[in-house]
This record gives C-alpha cells, structure tokens and sequence, in this order.
C-alpha cells in the first residue's frame, strides 16, 4: 500500500467560543442567496461559535466566486489566522482544481485545523490530505444545509457535532427521513421549507466486512484529480462515491455521466484495489434510473468480493453525516 509523504494530523476539537472562518473556494452563488448566509452563521451562532467570513467569500465573478489569487487568498488567510478553529465551505461548484498548484501546502500543514465541505470540495479534501496528512470532514456546506429553512435538519446537527465537537463518530444510523426536493434559492421559495420522504435505510448490495482508511468524494470532481500529484492511491482504502446533481438545477448527474465517471475510476484500477465501497443516497433519481445505477456500478465491481453498501446519508440529498476524511472506518 503507497503510504502519504507526511504523517496523519488529527485537527483539535471545536468548542464552545471558538471562531469559525467561512470561505468559498469554487461557485460564487453567495450574494444571490444572502439569507441563505445569514441563517447559516446564524446557526453556528446560536451552536456557540463566532463566525468570520473570509474577505472574498461573498463575491461572484461568473462561475466561480473570485479569481484563483482571491480564493487562495482566503484560504490562507483562513489557515494562517491562530483565532480560526474550523473553516466551512459556502457551496461547492466545480473549479476548486483552478487552485492546486497556488495553494501554501507547508502552510497549511503547520497551521492544522478542521476543513468542512462536500461536493467539489471533494478536490480539496484530497489534495489537503496528499499534500499535508490533514484529516478535513466531507459534509455540510453553509448553504445548503447549516442555511436551511426553517432550521438545520437534526441529523446534520447530530453528526456535525459527533465528528468535530466530541471528537468520534461512532456507529452510523441511518437518518429517519431524508428530502432532495428543489426550492429555488433565488426567489426565496426555499424559506417554506422541504418535504421530507421515509428513510427505509441502508441497502446491502455486497454483504460483507471491511475495515480501512475512507477516501472519496462527489464523482466528477473524484476525477479531476486523476493523474496529478493531488491523486490519492485508494489501494487497500474503502471508498465513498457522492453521486450529485447534474448541469439542471433540481435533477441528477445523468446516467452518462456516471457511467463514464466509472469508467474513467474502472481504468485506474480502483474497483480492484479498493476493500469496500459505499455509495451515497443519489441526488434526484427515479427509480427506472437507480436500477441502471445498479447495473453499472455491478458491471464495474464484478469479480470482486469487498462489501458495497448503497443509500447512505452521504452528500447531496438532506440530511448526511460528516465523514472524517482518512480516518479508519469499518464496515459490516
């Protein structure tokens, strides 16, 4: 097993008074939806932490929320400041990669602490824990989910909390229930709230157990970093798959795109390397759609034996758990 240059670096735990840095390092949708920024820092407020936001954070250039010196401005700003405990993402995207070769890694790894965000951000995770050993947590954005309306699901609150306040997750529950409805931000029809569906839990593609270090992340961005020195070798690990949205507000990656992801994953020889695989509940999929999920992903992990665990709380649908991303997991 290909082991990371710099050893592991487990961040200190938050608690109660400590200062929390918001940035947004890839999708500049924060000044579209402001309440969604409020009610987020409202949350952690009312959790009992200060709340910083990052000089550029609020900003939006196109796509992206500022210029690559402006997004790697704050993250170094974020990391360098003593006072910053946690950082949290505003939002994903899909440019987090414009980053990599700009960002202080040394920095970073003499300055440790919690890094929170999902979806592109999955970028982010992986060259943070190649480059410098740190454990950052793959889970809640501020808009998304701590900007919820009327308030932050109980479950992300739970798992938010188990991982970076107590310190260790523990067994993971599956949620009691779960939403991917679309409320549009922009118009405010967000701030009526969700409907919630039953969750009837996790479902065992592959039984089976499984203990090793967890990587992984959303699927397009998993592939942005293949072949660069941001790669992780998930040899030996058990990987998480978060399979989002697509280019359409309100529906899923398409069964295209998944199916070329995989493949892309499939070429690297990571379905045969890896000892377990879990894949998150998928955002907007009917269930025509889930069974030709099924299909491919059974046509790419075929002779192998590793437990596959399917409809986790992962990623884009509400509500998910926060992974400590390279911990030791098991599964069975």
């Amino acid at each position: 097993m290909k082991t990371i240059k710099a050893p592991r670096i487990l961040p200190d735990k938050l608690k109660s008074g400590d200062l929390i840095s918001i940035l947004s390092p890839s999708a500049g949708l924060a000044p579209f939806a402001m309440h969604r920024i409020e009610k987020g820092k409202k949350a952690l407020e009312e959790m009992g932490f200060k709340v910083k936001i990052e000089k550029f954070a609020l900003q939006n250039a196109g796509y992206i929320s500022g210029t690559i010196e402006e997004r790697v401005s704050d993250i170094h700003s974020a990391f360098e400041d003593k006072n910053v405990k946690a950082i949290i993402c505003t939002i994903g995207g899909n440019h987090s990669n414009q980053l990599l070769k700009f960002i202080d890694w040394e920095l970073i790894k003499m300055n440790p602490k919690i890094f929170l965000g999902y979806s592109d951000i999955t970028v982010l995770h992986n060259a943070i824990y190649k480059k410098t050993g740190l454990i950052t947590y793959y889970g809640p954005c501020i808009m998304p989910e701590f900007g919820e309306y009327p308030e932050m699901d109980k479950y992300n609150v739970e798992y938010f909390k188990k991982a970076l306040v107590e310190g260790s997750v523990g067994q993971i529950n599956p949620s009691q229930v779960w939403t991917d409805q679309f409320l549009n931000w922009f118009t405010g029809e967000d701030k009526g709230g969700r409907i919630y569906k039953i969750n009837t839990g996790y479902k065992w593609w592959r039984e089976g157990r499984a203990t090793g270090t967890i990587l992984g992340g959303a699927i397009p961005s998993i592939n942005h970093l293949a072949g660069t020195e941001f790669w992780n070798s998930l040899k030996g690990k058990i990987l998480f798959i978060d399979l989002p949205e697509g280019n359409t507000p309100g529906q899923g990656i398409s069964i295209a795109d998944i199916d070329s992801h995989l493949a892309d994953l499939f070429n690297l020889n990571v379905f045969k390397d890896i000892k377990g695989l879990i894949i998150g509940r998928p955002y907007a999929q009917d269930e025509g759609r889930l069974a030709e999920i099924k299909a491919i992903f059974d046509f790419y992990t075929k002779n192998t034996k590793y437990p596959i665990l399917y409809d986790v709380d992962i990623g884009h649908t509400t509500p998910m758990i926060t992974v400590p991303y390279g911990m030791k997991v098991v599964l069975d």
